[in-house]
């Protein structure tokens, strides 16, 4: 499926399996940016798994110019018991640096805007680094407000393992 965008020559499709090569060089290119490239494990098998496989756990749409990948976004559903909806969380969203400045990253997110509407969902949501200020200023300038008095928590490797086996 395809969505035109108000930018000239600029569409959003959705993922297929063959992207799955696509979306890990996506995925490598924005660790890369945020200096996280040590923190990649993903794979193109763990994509396929989770992506387009029995159980897909998250989507992904690509960002095309004149039919040239330049941005991807991954996002999947949240749940808010406050509000007993389920919301959209953005895990990724990248355009490449040779195209930023165009409206591509603006138009994702429009598109991420509209599907939360039309899902019914209460929000959209995501995460930045602190130190990314022009991503930081961006958001801010569409509105988006930063959560500076939630904290992301995070478990994994082994000590997810060790609370996991707990007993």
């Amino acid at each position: 499926m395809t969505f035109n965008t108000n930018i000239e020559g600029f569409s959003i499709r959705s993922a297929e399996e063959n992207d799955v090569p696509l979306i890990l060089w996506f995925i490598k290119g924005l660790a890369d940016y945020e200096k996280l490239s040590y923190e990649v494990v993903a794979t193109e098998d763990l994509l396929q798994k989770n992506l387009f496989g029995e159980k897909p756990t998250a989507e992904v749409v690509i960002g095309e110019y004149n039919s040239k990948p330049v941005g991807f976004a991954l996002f999947f559903h949240s749940f808010s018991t406050f509000v007993g909806k389920p919301g959209i969380y953005l895990e990724d969203l990248f355009v490449v640096p040779e195209m930023r400045g165009r409206g591509f990253g603006k138009a994702l997110l429009q598109f991420l805007a509209r599907l939360t509407v039309e899902r019914d969902c209460g929000s959209l949501e995501w995460a930045v680094l602190d130190w990314n200020e022009p991503a930081i200023k961006f958001y801010e300038s569409i509105g988006a407000r930063i959560m500076k008095e939630w904290l992301i928590n995070r478990l994994s490797g082994k000590e997810l393992t060790a609370l996991a086996s707990q007993s």
